[in-house]
């Protein structure tokens, strides 16, 4: 089975190391964390994921910035982003309709095993 690439951009670091080992302890995912707006959109233009995990709230560009130059991106434009947030509780993101700009959320609160879930059926 081809693993899925999925690019976290995230200014934590225990956020994004954390669920760097879930994704790959699953087998399922090869997963490239950045820590910031800048280092993400480099990344996505030269690694081409099949997801981006994106979080809201960022020094140095926020998600929606991010977000909003990604689309912008011919090479990259079709990638989906899940915006990946603090800012949303776990009940309040796991209602299908709830969205930031248009796409969907992962709250940081989430249990790993459900995220895991959340991404199989968004690549899918």
């Amino acid at each position: 089975m081809v693993q899925k690439r999925i690019l976290v951009i995230d200014d934590s670091k225990a956020v994004t190391k954390f669920l760097q080992m879930h994704l790959e302890r699953s087998g399922l995912y090869e997963v490239r964390c950045e820590y910031g707006g800048e280092a993400g959109l480099a990344a996505a233009k030269q690694d081409q994921p099949d997801m981006i995990l994106l979080d809201v709230n960022m020094p140095d560009m926020d998600g929606g910035q991010v977000a909003e130059q990604i689309k912008a991106d011919p090479e990259i434009s079709g990638t989906p982003i899940v915006f990946l947030t603090s800012v949303v509780s776990a009940g309040e993101a796991a209602k299908e309709e709830t969205t930031i700009a248009g796409y969907p959320v992962i709250s940081k609160e989430t249990d790993p095993r459900v995220v895991l879930s959340q991404i199989a059926g968004m690549l899918r």
